[in-house]
Order: C-alpha cells, then sequence, then structure tokens
C-alpha cells in the first residue's frame, strides 16, 4: 500500500519485490496520483551526492518510519555504495522481524507517476514465474510485445538467448547462476532489449524473438477482466480479474459494477491472485463499488501511524456509489503475489459478511502497512517509507502471516496455468464458483506460511529483479 495524502503524498499499499521473490508494491491513501512532470534541470553535483542523498533518506526514516524503535541510534551511511543499501541497513531490525520486508525503499518520482497514472513500462509484458527448475508464464499483458509473438499463460520458457545461436537453456541457468542469473539473463528493462526464447506450449515448441517496448498495462484485462459466470441452477455470479491498483482501474471498475448492478448481480468473485497492490484510493474505490448494502458510518479502514504522527491517523468509511452492488457472497482468490492493497479490500468484509467472504487459492502475502512517498525532486529520487498500518473495523489488522488466519473462510485450491485466466474450470475459480454456490471445500492450513514455499501448487517463486522497477514492484513477476 502506498499513501500520500498528506500535503500531496501519494499513499501505497505494494509489496516489494526483494519480499516475495518479484513482488508489487502497495499503495494506500486517498489522494490523487501527480501527473508525469518534464525533467528537471540538471541540480548542482553537491545536492545530488550520495551522501546528501543518503541522509535525506535517513531524514525521512527518522521523521515517518512506522517501526522508529527499530531504527539504529547512528549509522554512518560512508560504508554504503548507494542509498538503497543504507535504507536497507537502517531498516534491517524490521525486516528481520519480518515487519518490513523490502517495503522501504528508493524509486524513481517520474518512473512512478507514469506507473501509478497509466500503467506504464517497458518490458517484454509477461509475468514470469519459477516451479521447481521450470519457468513458466503465468500472465500475458495485451499491447506487450510478449503476447503478439504468442507467449501467453502457461507458455514454459525452455531457454533463454541474446539471439537463436547462444539459448541457455534456463534449468542449466538456474544450476549454474540461481534465479539471479534468470532475472540477468531477461535483460535490463530498456526499449529494445531483444531475447530470444525456446518456449513450450500447446503447439509445441519453437524459437520466438521479442524485443521489449513500452505499453500501458490494463488494471482489467480486456480479454478476461470482467465476465459474469454461469454457476448453474439460475445463479450467476460476477468476476473481476485485477491486475494492479493504479488510477486508470477507477472507471473501468464503475463501468463492471454499473453492468452487475443493472443485471441485479449480488454474488462475486474477486481474482487478486497476481495483485501485489497499488493506491489505497483505487482500493477504497473498489471497497465502495462492493459496498451498496454498507451504511455511510460503516468503517471500511482505519489508518494508523506512529505515536508522533497520530494526527494524520484516519478512519475511512464507505461511500456507496451510483454503480455500487450488495454481496450476498464475495470470493477472493489470492496467492503468495496478492498483497497489501488487495489484501486489503477483502480484510474489509470480514467483520460485514463473515463466513459469506472467503479466501480462495493460497494464503496470501501478508503485508497490512502502507508507504508514503517523500521526495528529493532535484535528484529524482522518491523515498517510500513504511509509515503506517491498516486495519478493518473490527481491528483486524496484524495479518503479517497472510490473510488465511484473519478471514472466517478459506477453500485451498491449485493456480492451474493451464486453462486461461477466468475459464470457470480452472482450478481457483472453479473452488471460489463452488463456495458461491454452498458447495464444500478443504481450508487452507492456517500455519502455511505465506512468506515460504507452500503446497506443490504454490512451489511458484517469481524471478526478482535487483534493481526493480516501479512496475515489477506493483507486477509481480513482471519482465
Amino acid at each position: 500500500m502506498k499513501k500520500r495524502s498528506l500535503n500531496g503524498i501519494i499513499l501505497v499499499l505494494a509489496a516489494a519485490v526483494s519480499a516475495c521473490g518479484g513482488g508489487g508494491s502497495d499503495s494506500g491513501g486517498g489522494s490523487a496520483i501527480v501527473p508525469p512532470s518534464p525533467p528537471p534541470p540538471p541540480p548542482p553535483p553537491t545536492t545530488c551526492s550520495l551522501l546528501n542523498r543518503q541522509n535525506f533518506a535517513a531524514s525521512v526514516l527518522n521523521e515517518w518510519y512506522l517501526f522508529p524503535e527499530t531504527l539504529p541510534t547512528a549509522l554512518s551511511p560512508s560504508a554504503y555504495t548507494t542509498v538503497g543499501d543504507y535504507i536497507n541497513a537502517l531498516t534491517a531490525t524490521a525486516r528481520s522481524q519480518g515487519r518490513d520486508r523490502g517495503f522501504t525503499y528508493i524509486t524513481s518520482i517520474q518512473e512512478e507517476n507514469a506507473f501509478f497514472a497509466s500503467g506504464a513500462t517497458a518490458d517484454f509484458g509477461a509475468r514470469f514465474a519459477f516451479q521447481g527448475s521450470r519457468l513458466f508464464v503465468t500472465e500475458a499483458f495485451e499491447s506487450a510485445p510478449a503476447l503478439a509473438a504468442g507467449i501467453d499463460r502457461g507458455t514454459e520458457i525452455i531457454g533463454i538467448g541474446t539471439d537463436s545461436s547462444n539459448i541457455r537453456l534456463v534449468s542449466d541457468i538456474l544450476a549454474t547462476q540461481g534465479s539471479a542469473g534468470v532475472s540477468n539473463a531477461l535483460g535490463p528493462n530498456t526499449v529494445g532489449t531483444s531475447r530470444a526464447f525456446r518456449i513450450t506450449d500447446s503447439t509445441g515448441t519453437r524459437d520466438v524473438t521479442v524485443a521489449k517496448a513500452e505499453y500501458s498495462i490494463s488494471p482489467l484485462s480486456s480479454r478476461y477482466g470482467v465476465k459474469i459466470i454461469d454457476n448453474g441452477g439460475g445463479q450467476r455470479v460476477g468476476y473481476i480479474n485485477m491486475r494492479t491498483f493504479i488510477s486508470t482501474a477507477d472507471n473501468q471498475l464503475r463501468t463492471a459494477f454499473a453492468d452487475f448492478r443493472a443485471q441485479g448481480i449480488t454474488n462475486f468473485v474477486i481474482d487478486f491472485r497476481y495483485n501485489g497492490g497499488g493506491l489505497v484510493s483505487t482500493a477504497e474505490v473498489m471497497g465502495d463499488l462492493l459496498g451498496g448494502n454498507r451504511q455511510s458510518s460503516d468503517v471500511f479502514s482505519v489508518t494508523r501511524y506512529r505515536a508522533s504522527k497520530s494526527a494524520e491517523n484516519v478512519t475511512r468509511r464507505f461511500a456507496p456509489q451510483p454503480q455500487s452492488v450488495s454481496p450476498v457472497k464475495i470470493a477472493f482468490i489470492s496467492t503468495r503475489g496478492t498483497a497489501s492493497a488487495s489484501e486489503l479490500v477483502a480484510a474489509a468484509f470480514v467483520p460485514f459478511l463473515g463466513a459469506n467472504a472467503a479466501l480462495i487459492g493460497s494464503n496470501s502475502f501478508g503485508k497490512p502497512v502502507g508507504q508514503i512517498g517523500l521526495d528529493l525532486a532535484a535528484c529524482d529520487d522518491r523515498i517510500r517509507v513504511v509509515a503506517f498500518a491498516k486495519e478493518n473495523s473490527a481491528g483486524q489488522g496484524d495479518y503479517f502471516s497472510g490473510l488465511a488466519g484473519t478471514m472466517r473462510t478459506t477453500c485451498a485450491a491449485a493456480d492451474d496455468i493451464t486453462r486461461p485466466l477466468g475459464d470457470p474450470q480452472e482450478a481457483s475459480l472453479r473452488a471460489a464458483l463452488d463456495f458461491v454456490a454452498g458447495r464444500s471445500c478443504t481450508p487452507i492450513p492456517i500455519a502455511q506460511s505465506a512468506q515460504g514455499t507452500n503446497s506443490a501448487n504454490e512451489r511458484r517463486l517469481l524471478p526478482a529483479p535487483t534493481n526493480a522497477s516501479t512496475a515489477q514492484r506493483e507486477v509481480p513477476g513482471l519482465f
């Protein structure tokens, strides 16, 4: 979650890449994103010296960090060669406690503004995930190079090369260089970076060459983002596959829910399986659209800052919209890639729907905290610092181990990449539809770690780039 409504700060609820091997950052808050601005003039060399940038980062943490008691009383920046390394050292204690799993970091102001405003990024346009020593595509985005080259969900990447003459097997790269070697083999996120892939899918094995390009991720897919599914017995279910919480999602969600409302839909599946989080303001929009039977006095979430910043605490209540629906049941599909803003939305409905709000699939990531962003504009530095915690109306917010222990109903299911997203026969969606229909299921074990390797269907680790872009932080597994 990211948040910044404090004098223009963007609040975010998102998980960091290092946290789950390729997660996203969440943003929490209710303010609009500032549109990308033109590049600033070159700053004086002293302004953007490494020491000045490190000192700025330290000052942000000392003023805003949610866990001030964990910060070192004195830590010289001289031993650290980057701002990011210094931030990691400052937050080492909270990281070791599992409360800040890479959620505090430095990023680019312009790059982040562009992503949250429109989903702008530059890459192949596919999510990758390991299963053992194999690499698969779990999702491909419209208008991006991978899908145009015939790479989609379920495609296995057997080998990677800079061209067809030097393709190396993924299994060999993993054996000699680990997952970082695969991330490096996929290349930098610069337009024109080209890679040859040896792939296999239902049509056979072949080599394709794909070049990274600029495109914008649509929060709701034009192929499967919004559907009404016949669940048998005359029951119809509204399905939303929500990829990321960015501002372009707001109107897409309003349009989708207006149609659900017009058709009298009262049961819903919200597919958050790879949603790493994003803007709190968009999470609030989604909550309002699902809150047609909520009162304006009902609490959606409570935001709490450190004691010295308690004046910033806020209670956000539901604000039903003309497009809002009144759910009887909601099934939230989850994996370890489900974090932050998506967890916030699911948790918000537990006090009101009780056992009629379910977590389907596997345990979520576990990030009930969010970031604000403070800028050193001359240097294009934005420090994303964990500054606030979120809770629902029942005070439930300590779900660092995932939502399986918070949701009153859970149903274990695989993420079946052999079937398209939105396919009613895909395992997680099938389990969600069974829950809506009142059929029994096997619960997700509460002891199932949200941060580790779980059952066979969850042994999917995400490639973790060393220098993640904003899009890679927000969209787990993106390259």
